[in-house]
């Protein structure tokens, strides 16, 4: 009660509870509970689905990329589940950004790839059909997950620019920032060609 009549607490411990959200390591907790391991030990040691795949095999892979998702989702509902009238896009950020540098796991998280459609299924889920369209087409071409990550959020940006809606298309940029931000390494492998491809 005391949070619903205090509008601004209420709004920081939501920001708050998206960060911590975000910060939730599914990769960590589906090694260690499911098979023993620290993932972080294992392949790219990144904290995210991709790595899960590559390490764990498709049904960790799966659950792993799911659970980052609804992460996002779950963060950018909560404003208006507690009736605030703020943009949920801001509390996805936040989310996006446990994800990243989780407190859970040492700070050292994921690529923002799966958190950030999460936001997106729930703020803008045509959006997010399309790109999930883009994307897949993409891997499928170029056999390069960060490579279609990267031109994923790119084309997002660009889609945003056709939605009549400023702050979808600055927390777009800000997701696409991250995103490509986070696969700076992959980048110069992909240059180099010693980045992993997808084995269909």
């Amino acid at each position: 009660m005391f949070l619903k009549e205090n509008g601004l607490m209420l709004t920081y411990v939501l920001f708050v509870a998206a960060y911590l959200l975000g910060s939730i390591p599914f990769a960590l907790i589906v090694g260690k509970v499911g098979y023993g391991i620290d993932i972080r030990q294992h392949g790219s040691g990144n904290l995210g689905g991709t790595n899960t795949f590559r390490t764990l095999g498709k049904k960790a892979g799966f659950i792993v990329t799911i659970g980052d998702i609804l992460k996002g989702t779950m963060a950018a509902s909560l404003p208006i589940l507690f009736g605030l009238e703020w943009n949920p896009l801001w509390f996805g950020i936040a989310a996006v950004i446990g994800h990243m540098y989780p407190i859970f796991a040492n700070f050292r998280g994921g690529k923002a790839v799966a958190t950030s459609a999460g936001v997106l299924l729930f703020c803008q889920p045509v959006v997010f059909v399309i790109l999930l369209i883009v994307f897949l087409s993409l891997l499928f071409t170029t056999k390069y997950v960060s490579l279609s990550s990267m031109l994923t959020a790119i084309i997002g940006v660009i889609a945003a620019l056709f939605v009549d809606d400023t702050p979808f298309l600055i927390a777009i940029s800000v997701l696409a920032v991250f995103v490509i931000y986070r696969h700076r390494a992959n980048i110069s492998r992909i240059i180099n060609k010693t980045e992993p491809k997808v084995k269909f």
